[in-house]
């Protein structure tokens, strides 16, 4: 990992100077998104749609002045022109989505959180947020102090499941207070766009955001914060597996192969950044007739243990595909919490005691690293 900070490449760009506004890009609020990957720099100029053009010589001086920096082979630096750009202050134009922020904050990532677990997935459609929102309600139900993120920024789902969808506010620290859910304290990308507006982002935009989220709000002490995470292997993956402290990253995948192959690039994808895998969840795994109780595997049966035992990951558990689970989180209250005692809430208790085993020795070799 690059030893150059995002503070060092703030300095740098505040030495570049808006031709027609006297002030320095970074004073003015303009730099969004800085991402350090490697030896590979990037970052976004929020500039008025109406005068994007004429600024691609300022998006040139910026670039080479990150450029300047010891360390730095490649830098990417882009405009992104928004049709409502923030007001001053930060709160977004009306009807425009827009992050909670767009500002690089100082502050310490979630200092006070013990462990943090991403939860993922190759593909979309497989019950990850079912998966992460159901085992942060697990943890929650072994009596430790948990808290639940949704980081899907382009599909905010956790809302919906977790029956919550007022805006939080802020304290004395101008710091995020997050609200509480089923004993969880829950901080979703939903609660700062419109439920049926698209957020059409870019890859610097989405870091900021992601960062803002763990940054700049006050979740206190945690003992587990189990984050929700978009499928696939985008911006939103690397950029927490870059900035933030995870203790590991949990994998979640149906039985059949399709799945299967999408969930282990997802595993090499924290391979090469240095998450360790905690282990891979089957979900939807078999379903129970409800006249005659037989066990089905309607999606194949066995697939993820199989794919664990050859890419020598730890099987976690199989979940069952319960209509209860999808009504439950459809009604906003996840089946752990409606159902504490049933067969798919023991299942996600199951598999939460595993990783509590798990996450000490991992954190300890996360020391280690550093």
């Amino acid at each position: 990992m690059s030893s150059v900070t995002p503070e060092q490449v703030l300095d740098r760009l505040r030495q570049v100077t808006h031709p027609g506004k006297g002030k320095d890009i970074v004073t003015l609020g303009m730099v969004t998104g800085v991402s350090i990957m490697g030896d590979h720099v990037s970052f976004a100029l929020e500039v008025d749609p109406a005068e994007g053009a004429k600024l691609e010589p300022l998006r040139q001086l910026a670039q080479n002045a990150v450029e300047k920096i010891s360390g730095i082979k490649k830098v990417t630096a882009v405009l992104t022109a928004e049709r409502n750009p923030p007001p001053a202050g930060g709160r977004p134009a009306q009807g425009a989505p827009a992050s909670p922020q767009h500002k690089i904050s100082s502050r310490p990532v979630a200092p006070q959180v013990k462990y943090m677990i991403a939860v993922a997935s190759g593909k979309g459609g497989v019950g990850k947020s079912t998966v992460a929102a159901n085992l942060a309600l697990a943890f929650a139900a072994m009596g430790k102090k948990a808290g639940l993120l949704d980081a899907d920024i382009y599909g905010s789902s956790q809302p919906t499941m977790m029956g919550l969808r007022r805006k939080p506010e802020t304290n004395d620290d101008d710091m995020i207070v997050p609200p509480e859910a089923h004993g969880l304290k829950f901080m979703s990308m939903g609660f700062f766009v419109e439920p049926d507006a698209p957020v059409i982002w870019r890859g610097p935009m989405v870091h900021s955001a992601i960062q803002q989220l763990l940054r700049d709000v006050a979740w206190g002490a945690l003992d587990v914060l189990v984050i929700d995470l978009p499928p696939g292997t985008g911006d939103a993956q690397l950029s927490l597996a870059q900035y933030v402290p995870l203790t590991g990253a949990v994998i979640v995948s149906t039985p059949q192969d399709v799945a299967l192959n999408e969930a282990k690039k997802g595993l090499r994808m924290f391979e090469k950044t240095g998450v360790p895998v905690l282990g891979m969840v089957e979900n939807m795994s078999y379903h129970i007739c409800s006249a005659c109780s037989h066990r089905e595997h309607i999606f194949g049966h066995g697939g993820v243990k199989t794919a664990c035992e050859r890419l020598n990951v730890e099987f976690l558990g199989e979940i069952p595909l319960l209509t209860a689970i999808r009504e439950k989180a459809d009604a906003g209250t996840p089946i752990v919490a409606a159902d504490p005692k049933g067969m798919a809430a023991e299942a996600f208790k199951n598999i939460a005691a595993r990783l509590w085993l798990k996450l000490p020795e991992m954190k300890s070799q996360q020391k280690i690293k550093a």
